[in-house]
């Protein structure tokens, strides 16, 4: 499976940067109910982890709210690949406005 890897830089408080990357995956999830099932997300302090199906592709990673930035990492479906640029340039550009 193809690695996502983002890390977008913030100037926040680490509880605010977390509670702000919760809201956008909850958003997200909301947004494209309708293309996501068995979805899942658990917190330990302020690393995440989710996983879920994704227009019928299993999808999973980690989220990790550290001083100063938030990384995202996941594994994408074979089927993505040729997507994985896009997807991370959105990723990094909803994370971005939320993170400023």
């Amino acid at each position: 499976m193809p690695k996502l890897n983002v890390v977008v830089p913030h100037q926040l408080p680490t509880e605010d940067a977390k509670g702000r990357i919760q809201g956008m995956v909850s958003d997200a999830m909301a947004k494209y109910a309708t293309q996501v099932s068995d979805f899942t997300e658990t917190w330990d302090g302020d690393q995440g982890s989710f996983s879920g199906r994704a227009m019928g592709f299993a999808v999973s990673g980690t989220v990790d709210v550290r001083p100063g930035e938030v990384a995202i990492n996941g594994d994408l479906p074979l089927a993505a690949t040729m997507f994985k640029g896009q997807i991370e340039a959105m990723i990094r550009e909803r994370a971005g406005k939320l993170l400023a």
